[in-house]
């Protein structure tokens, strides 16, 4: 046996470990939702499956993820750490880790892999759907993850391949050039006539077979709505296709610097000429093709919960429903994510462990995603790994008024804070955003100017928790800037 092979024996030893004595997991991610939801207060949503999932257990009411950014927030949730800011997050840690196992922490599955547990995953779980790369995301010698899953699925039907399912729309029709995809879809179908329906029955077939497993399970699915294009079955759009909804809140673009972009994501679609910003009846179709693709997805996630229920495992399996970031429906003038607005980085977060967590009850704690890796162990009983970032959920499960911590996000060219009451934005060329949430403007006005002192502790406690993200130099340039800021603010006449 070779040095290499003796440190993969060692690393992914599996212990062994009986059913029954400890819980499963079913990890259920949801791509680009926002936490408007039933559950969440809103009204206008039809979620009735995600809403009885939060009836049962707890939700999270200000949950933040790490990145507004899909693969990126999905590392820091099966690393359990900060990470790169970028889409290729994961498969850098894949290229890292075949240069030298022992660099690289163990993955949120392969620790309970290690454990004892069978993991499987199906459908965007990673970034991307499956798991692998290449041109189609389809060859298997290019795992975004090694040594996690003992099975990694993405059905792909009638779009070929998962690169083809992840912008899919209605049978089979795979994105080329965006230019030429609708921003958005309603086809008259089942609801495998888009990808999350063959995600969904994938789902259900695993979940049947594990159920008569010998080992406990770890399983993560993972739906692609609502994701753009904006496509989901008509059954689905039905109730919002006459919907009032209301207005957008602060829906101008923002004055100064900001991490604001042009929503090139979303503009690269064929939009027929048409600009939400200012279309009223445009940008109200979008929120509304939106909103069905969301029902499309809680009804996805009610399937998988009412064959837990069918197969006697509700109350012997945790459920976690995360969504890995938020999405702008017009807030700011942004249609999509990649700001570090608030709309970008709050997003749904819902446990549930019948008989271990009271049901409906909520957390107003600042919690982050990497927080639920330590919270999953601790669950299940299984040691920490020595490398995690995150802070066990527990606490707030076990009384949901317990405080929080502060959020830290992170994009290509800034880095942001969220306290209990600010968010404080530092751009690498020292330039500082601070928004009061304690303020009816929130995240419209930035008070930085003004509160000098704040932005300085605010940056320092930033700069303790990781200071890769916000470096020495940063902080002596905002400490230079605060001190300018505060004498001028000192010079000026009072009224």
């Amino acid at each position: 046996m070779t040095m290499k092979s003796a440190l993969l024996v060692l690393f992914f030893a599996v212990v062994p470990l009986a059913a029954g004595k400890t819980p499963n997991v079913l990890l259920i991610c949801v791509d680009d939702l926002r936490p408007e939801l039933g559950c969440y207060g809103v009204d206008y949503i039809q979620s009735p499956c995600i809403d009885r999932l939060a009836s049962q257990g707890l939700l999270f009411q200000r949950h933040y993820v790490q990145a507004p950014t899909c693969g990126a927030s999905r590392y820091a949730l099966l690393a359990g750490t900060y990470g790169p800011p970028d889409n290729g997050a994961l498969f850098s840690r894949a290229r890292k880790f075949a240069k030298n196992p022992t660099s690289v922490s163990p993955s949120l599955p392969a620790w309970f892999r290690e454990h004892g547990y069978e993991t499987v995953s199906i459908g965007k779980v990673s970034h991307h759907p499956g798991g692998l790369g290449g041109s189609n995301w389809d060859d298997s010698s290019i795992l975004e993850m090694p040594l996690s899953w003992d099975q990694s699925l993405m059905p792909s039907g009638p779009w070929r391949h998962p690169r083809g399912a992840m912008h899919g729309l209605a049978n089979g029709e795979i994105r080329g050039k965006a230019s030429e995809m609708d921003v958005y879809q309603s086809f008259n179908g089942p609801d495998s006539s888009y990808p999350d329906g063959l995600i969904a029955m994938g789902a259900l077939q695993e979940l049947q077979r594990l159920a008569n497993g010998n080992k406990p399970f770890f399983l993560s699915v993972g739906f692609i709505r609502p994701h753009l294009p904006f496509g989901a079955p008509a059954k689905y759009m039905a109730p919002y296709a006459e919907a009032e909804l209301p207005p957008v809140r602060h829906p101008r673009k923002p004055e100064g610097t900001s991490t604001w972009h042009k929503s090139y994501e979303f503009r690269n679609y064929n939009r027929w000429g048409r600009d939400p910003n200012t279309d009223v009846e445009f940008a109200l179709e979008v929120r509304r093709h939106y909103a069905a693709c969301v029902s499309y997805a809680d009804a996805q996630v009610g399937l998988l919960l009412e064959e837990l229920e069918a197969l006697n495992l509700d109350d012997k399996t945790i459920v976690v429903l995360w969504g890995d970031h938020g999405w702008h429906l017009g807030e700011h003038a942004v249609w999509g994510k990649h700001t570090l607005f608030e709309e970008s980085l709050r997003s749904p977060l819902i446990i549930r462990y019948l008989n271990s967590i009271k049901s409906g009850q909520r957390s107003d704690a600042v919690v982050e995603t990497i927080d639920v890796f330590p919270t999953l162990c601790e669950l299940a009983d299984l040691p920490l790994p020595k490398s995690l970032d995150g802070r066990s959920l527990v606490p707030q499960i076990n009384a949901p008024e317990t405080a929080g911590h502060a959020a830290l996000s992170y994009r290509g060219s800034a880095v942001t804070l969220r306290s209990d009451t600010h968010r404080l934005v530092v751009h690498h060329n020292g330039y500082v955003e601070l928004y009061s949430h304690l303020a009816p403007e929130k995240e419209t006005l930035n008070i930085a100017k003004a509160n000098p002192e704040l932005v300085l502790t605010l940056a320092k406690r930033l700069h303790e928790r990781s200071p890769e993200k916000l470096p020495d130099s940063l902080i002596e340039k905002i400490t230079l800037k605060s001190e300018q800021a505060a004498a001028a603010n000192a010079a000026k006449p009072r009224r």
